[in-house]
């Protein structure tokens, strides 16, 4: 659980600012490497895992606590994040950028019943991303994961994603990918992510369609890796082995505390 979206993000973090419009790339590259996105995801996972009622006080420890040990990592953290971490008096800044998204996988792992789901979700989003968009981008990401999870088939999460929360999943890869660019939005990343997932026909061809897409492609496979493993169950040895091969042992053990 949850690694699928590690393993998105450490695929897509060489692409980020190199855009590869096709599917034919190594899988991973020398130069990947976990982002932001992983260490944060990471922290969301511990604070399920280590404070039962889901508060938003455990929840800023846990982020400041990760982004804090781990302070650079591959393309830097978002500005307004960055900012907010580092804060004595930390408040919400009213974003709608994609960091609540992607943050936000072990949410729809964690939780017996939709509604729970999608509280939770709006929870860890709130505490930076209080802006509406970024609830929404948090909420449907997590609800994904917990409907693929639970054994719902594409065109059933489709048909909610787009009756809750309006995103237009109308479109291709194909259609997407000719003119799509960087969009550290929400509203302009979750869909895309979305639509890597249906288009793709097992785990791996999800994180490569996300890829050939473009934009922000670490926080983009990160959601598309989370529902697709969700959905798919299962992820290929050779591929899982690899993930751990990079990941720190903090947050093979962190995975562990929560797979439990």
């Amino acid at each position: 659980m949850i690694l699928g979206s590690i393993i998105g993000d450490t695929v897509g973090s060489v692409y980020e600012f190199d855009n590869h419009k096709s599917v034919d790339f190594p899988l991973f590259d020398p130069e990947c490497d976990f982002t932001d996105d992983s260490i944060l995801t990471v922290a969301v996972a511990k604070w399920l895992v280590t404070d039962k009622k889901h508060t938003l006080e455990k929840l800023d420890e846990c982020l400041v606590d990760f982004t804090r040990r781990y302070p650079d990592p591959m393309g830097s953290y978002g500005t307004g994040y960055w900012a907010w971490s580092r804060a004595k008096n930390r408040k919400p800044y009213n974003s709608w950028g994609n960091g609540s998204a992607m943050r936000v996988s072990a949410v729809g792992w964690a939780f017996n019943t939709l509604e729970e789901t999608l509280e939770i979700a709006k929870r860890s989003a709130e505490i930076t991303h209080n802006h509406p968009e970024g609830i929404k981008g948090a909420q449907a990401t997590a609800a994904a994961i917990f409907l693929a999870r639970t054994g719902k088939s594409k065109q059933e999460i489709k048909d909610y994603i787009t009756a809750t929360f309006g995103y237009d999943l109308t479109r291709t890869c194909n259609d997407i990918r000719p003119k799509y660019t960087f969009d550290g939005s929400c509203q302009g990343t979750v869909p895309e992510a979305m639509t890597a997932f249906f288009d793709s026909k097992d785990f791996e061809s999800a994180i490569r369609l996300g890829v050939s897409l473009g934009g922000d492609t670490d926080t983009l496979c990160c959601i598309t890796g989370g529902i697709a493993e969700a959905f798919y169950k299962t992820i290929p040895q050779e591929i899982t082995d690899k993930i751990l091969s990079i990941i720190p042992q903090e947050f093979k053990d962190t995975l562990g505390e929560f797979n439990k």
